[in-house]
């Protein structure tokens, strides 16, 4: 049973899959700082500090305290039921921007490996009646001509 499991692991697709997941993971989080310490910062400031996560609605008042409720942590505090709508926001964005980051990524990515090589020409045409023939052909199957 363990050399079944052995041969499992050891394929390529499975080895490859863990890279795969591993260096995502990794990158993953490079993105993250991206976007949470380089990018939302400026945003922050030309937006005057708004901060989505604090934006909800009670559906419910908790039996602690009475509403209204200073901030979302106090109103979960409370035992109140609310509808978070601005995390649903904040996370839309981080998406966007997140989303963004990528394809700037891939894009770079992209032109530093440069255009991708040019596959060798299959057919021909054949200099007597000017039809598409393989590069090997050595009489034209349309004409019969010698080439």
């Amino acid at each position: 049973m363990f050399k079944d499991f052995k041969a499992f692991v050891m394929r390529g697709s499975v080895v490859d899959l863990a890279v795969g997941v591993i260096i995502g993971a990794a990158f993953g989080s490079i993105v993250k700082s991206l976007v949470d310490d380089i990018i939302m910062p400026p945003v922050g400031l030309a937006t005057g500090g708004i901060d989505f996560a604090n934006l909800f609605v009670v559906l419910k008042e908790g039996g602690k305290a009475a509403a209204p409720y200073a901030s979302l942590a106090d109103a979960k505090a409370a035992g109140a039921v609310t509808l978070n709508y601005g995390q649903f926001v904040n996370q839309t964005v981080t998406f966007l921007i997140i989303a963004a980051c990528i394809f700037l990524i891939v894009r770079m990515v992209a032109r530093m490996q440069g255009p991708p090589p040019v596959a060798a020409a299959t057919t021909t045409a054949c200099p007597f009646c000017a039809t598409q023939i393989p590069v090997p052909a050595k009489r034209c199957p349309n004409c019969t001509s010698q080439l």
